[in-house]
């Protein structure tokens, strides 16, 4: 008999339910208490999940009580919503998914949870894995985008980096691909609303991404706090019990998000916290983070035959898996254990500044007024963003504290110690005052060069923070236009650092502005990051993973819609198009500007007739003819022109880079598995089905700056 089968066999109903539960931790001055509960709840075995709890000596003290006061001795799983990194932050991820690099998405992912499992934690509630393409909703911030291919690629990206080689070495962390699924597209972009999408919508462009993680072997999963055309994710059984689990064969963990069972309840689906209960452990959740509804209503339930002890006992040999799988059983003090260098920390900070650096969007450089000339004689620095060193953090900012970020005033200090660098807020983020402007005006008559930074604030962005207008928020726009308006007098150019969690609608702004950089929010380096790219230490290399929108009332905006029987055309009144602004993004998917100067040509593919066992290559010359070393990214899309199912008017399909000299000129190679090219047919099912396909190369997902040939699919 295994360890697990023991440990069930000797356990009573309260301490399986105690498995089956994950309580929050908050602090007092003595230190770690918990929520809702006390310490006696771990000892008596009523507890064995925490989130919320930080510090190895905090977490070693809570497993102690698990370890050496319970009467079975199973040690506690703790984790934290570790989303862009822990103490050292990263870009959040939809900057980062700007890269276009799995291998640093892997990377980052690594360190932080190294760092984390040194604070001695063994789960992070990351990755997000949702599509969005509604910039409304806050929770843009933490996934990838647009796109359900990129998805794909960072979900299994993020899942080897957080969980390693191995899940029971001390500085893994076990991940929770989150939040199963379609929670992207709610309502109105409004958080925590209703979802109501195609059964084709979700298997083309919401379940991909999860599929992607479990097969890269993501040991958890969270459902959505949402349902999904009526039928709230956490009691989904089609999509938990039979899709994740049937189809994929995933027999990990199903975590709730927090509180979720309970809000059964006001989903209309449960009457009380029983049925609540019953609902979510019949679709194959395990563990009921926050709600308390497994340990007051099972024993009901059980009672009254609505579940089985077998279903209960399930769930518990699952819990215990994991933790077996992350040696707490053997080791259960080992994350945490030792202390990391100052080497590793120094180095992980110079990671975060290179993701920084490389995870920004130059969005317009007018005149090519970037990168600065050298050592210039002043600089004025206005803007509320301008010394925010906590803003830099972004949502989720896990255990980085306000005091060790870079702002951008710091960073362009530091780069450029023999340039006067003077400052004005102008205003705050948020509020209404506009004292401040005026001063800000008249840094700019002596100053060469104004760097303006504006945006939201971190916490604009992430859970819980869906906006309905997108623009700068408080008195942003009038110093915005104040300032550009008196430098422009001057013959000054105004460089804006544009700070956001999602893409902002802010034409007037692209239109003013001289130069404009997507700074996102890029971590604990960010003024860092910003100075070497302003100052050209660093070539700017960020593309943006969603399209931005020129007008609200075009959201959303995406470059895989389908087509329509009445395409826009200017000389017909009746196609499909707005009276008052074009149909196209201001930006497309893929945008970026470099300190280079790239053209595309000779695009060459062979086998010009495949088969679905063929394998397709791509090959495409890249020309800089801009005077300095820049990197260039080249995408790769199709497009099926006569299917059985309409589909969309590009497929995003890879990506490839190449860095080339001034003048200089070179050859990127793409693979794609003709395997690649099938879709969900009429029955929804996959189907290869022969005809004609783009193959379409270039910059951005505007499809007028893309190089196309054709290639025939053959049965």
């Amino acid at each position: 008999m295994s360890r697990i089968q023991r440990l069930i066999r000797d356990m009573t109903l309260a301490e399986k339910l105690g498995q089956l539960t994950m309580t929050a931790a908050g602090y007092a001055v003595t230190g770690p208490v918990i929520a809702g509960d006390s310490t006696d709840g771990i000892k008596s075995g009523a507890i064995g999940n925490l989130l919320n709890l930080v510090g190895a000596d905090h977490v070693h003290e809570m497993q102690r009580l698990a370890i050496e006061q319970s009467r079975l001795g199973i040690p506690l799983l703790v984790g934290l919503d570790v989303i862009h990194g822990h103490r050292t932050l990263f870009p959040i991820p939809l900057a980062e998914a700007g890269t276009f690099d799995p291998r640093l998405w892997e990377l980052t992912a690594s360190e932080a949870a190294a760092e984390a499992a040194a604070d001695g934690l063994a789960m992070t509630f990351a990755p997000m894995l949702d599509v969005s393409r509604d910039p409304r909703w806050g929770r843009s911030a933490e996934g990838a985008g647009e796109d359900p291919w990129l998805g794909m690629q960072m979900a299994a990206a993020k899942v080897r980096g957080f969980q390693g080689a191995s899940l029971a070495a001390p500085h893994t962390l076990a991940a929770v691909a989150k939040h199963f699924c379609g929670y992207g597209p709610v309502n109105a972009g409004r958080e925590y609303a209703s979802v109501d999408i195609s059964e084709r919508t979700l298997r083309e462009v919401h379940l991909p991404p999860f599929e992607a993680a479990v097969a890269a072997g993501v040991v958890a999963v969270m459902p959505a706090f949402t349902d999904l055309a009526g039928i709230p994710l956490t009691a989904h059984v089609d999509l938990l019990r039979g899709w994740l689990r049937g189809r994929l064969g995933f027999d990990g963990v199903i975590i709730s998000d927090y509180n979720a069972i309970a809000e059964l309840i006001r989903h209309g689906v449960a009457a009380d916290l029983t049925e609540a209960a019953v609902l979510a452990l019949k679709a194959g959740v395990d563990i009921d983070m926050m709600s308390n509804a497994y340990r007051s209503g099972l024993p009901i339930a059980l009672e009254h035959g609505l579940v089985s002890l077998a279903d209960i006992d399930a769930a518990v040999h699952r819990v215990l898996a994991l933790k077996e799988n992350l040696g707490l059983f053997e080791n259960p003090y080992g994350r945490g254990a030792r202390a990391e260098s100052a080497a590793t920390l120094t180095r992980r900070r110079q990671l975060a500044r290179e993701a920084g650096a490389r995870a920004i969007v130059l969005m317009k450089n007018e005149a090519d007024c970037l990168p600065l000339r050298a050592d210039p004689a002043r600089i004025a620095v206005i803007g509320p963003l301008a010394d925010a060193p906590g803003e830099m953090r972004g949502p989720w900012w896990a255990a980085g504290v306000a005091a060790g970020h870079v702002s951008v005033l710091e960073g362009l200090r530091t780069a450029l110690p023999h340039t006067d660098i003077v400052h004005a807020q102008g205003t705050d983020i948020l509020g209404t005052d506009t004292g401040g402007i005026q001063a800000a005006v008249d840094l700019c008559d002596a100053a060469d060069a104004i760097v303006l930074c504006v945006g939201e604030a971190a916490a604009m962005s992430g859970e819980a923070a869906s906006r309905a207008h997108l623009d700068l928020p408080g008195q942003q726009r009038l110093l915005a236009q104040s300032v550009i308006e008196r430098a422009h007098a001057r013959g000054r150019h105004v460089i804006v650092v544009l700070f956001s969690g999602r893409p902002l609608i802010l034409p007037w702004l692209f239109e003013e502005a001289d130069a404009v950089l997507a700074a996102w929010f890029l971590g604990c380096e960010a003024g860092h990051a910003i100075a070497d790219v302003v100052t050209g230490r660093v070539s700017p290399s960020g593309r943006t993973p969603v399209s931005w929108a020129r007008a609200l009332g075009q959201v959303p905006v995406f470059f895989g819609e389908r087509p329509t029987g009445r395409p826009a055309d200017p000389k017909d009144h009746f196609t499909s198009k707005y009276l008052d602004v074009p149909n196209d993004p201001l930006f497309a998917f893929g945008h970026g500007l470099t300190y280079g100067r790239f053209t595309l040509s000779n695009l060459r593919v062979s086998p010009p007739r495949v088969r679905e066992s063929d394998d397709i290559q791509i090959k495409v010359d890249v020309l800089n003819e801009g005077a300095r070393e820049a990197e260039e990214t080249v995408f790769l899309f199709t497009r099926d022109r006569l299917a059985s199912v309409a589909r969309p008017l590009l497929e995003l399909m890879g990506f490839a880079k190449i860095t080339l000299r001034p003048r200089a000129q070179g050859t990127v190679t793409l693979n794609l598995a003709a395997a690649q090219l099938k879709f969900l047919g009429l029955n929804l099912q996959p189907v290869f089905e022969p005809g004609e396909v783009e193959i379409l190369v270039g910059p951005c997902a505007d499809r007028s700056r893309l190089l196309v040939h054709c290639i025939e699919l053959m049965r």
